[in-house]
């Protein structure tokens, strides 16, 4: 990593159901940037779901497909991404994206992230006997990643606007401070 940090974008990591597709969105409408969803692009080039992709090729191979688009979102400039639950969970990921973006990870509790999703068909992780124990095993494995991004915000008791408002505001300090 470069010992001055260009922040020409904003990438959202954290686990699914926190809000980061909707916060991005509205980050990208009041800052004037594109929105790109992780998820969303890999199942535009592939032309599969999310689920598909897991349920055909694996969970390897789909991580793979994050990695690539990583390297790409490099060469990005005024987008704000959001990304997959499990693409922050990797250091070489982290890394990358801390060269362009502010990294912020937004989260909410076991509890809460059952709440939001338990009725999501798309979510390939969570199909188990026990998803509320699968939520807390992967939060429990991905933490030490998600602890690493810049900003963390807790997106339970905030409105969409108030977390997106907080991270703009993040976002204009630490490129005021980066000058």
């Amino acid at each position: 990593m470069s010992s001055v940090r260009q922040m020409h974008n904003i990438a959202l990591i954290g686990f699914m159901g926190t809000g980061k597709s909707s916060v991005g969105r509205l980050l990208a409408d009041h800052l004037h940037f594109n929105f790109l969803d992780t998820d969303e692009l890999i199942e535009s080039r592939t032309k599969k779901s999310v689920s598909d992709i897991f349920a055909g090729e694996g969970e390897a191979a789909f991580r793979q497909y994050e990695q690539q688009l990583v390297i790409e979102l490099a060469t990005r400039k005024r987008t704000v991404m959001s990304t997959g639950g499990g693409l922050g969970a990797n250091e070489a990921n982290l890394s990358s994206l801390k060269e362009h973006a502010l990294v912020v990870c937004l989260w909410a509790s076991p509890e809460k992230i059952w709440e939001r999703v338990r009725s999501q068909t798309h979510r390939p992780l969570l199909k188990e006997a026990d998803p509320l124990a699968k939520i807390r095993q992967l939060l429990t494995t991905r933490e030490p990643y998600y602890k690493q991004a810049d900003v963390l915000l807790n997106t339970e008791l905030r409105s969409l606007k108030e977390v997106a408002a907080q991270v703009i505001h993040q976002f204009h300090l630490a490129r005021s401070q980066r000058r």
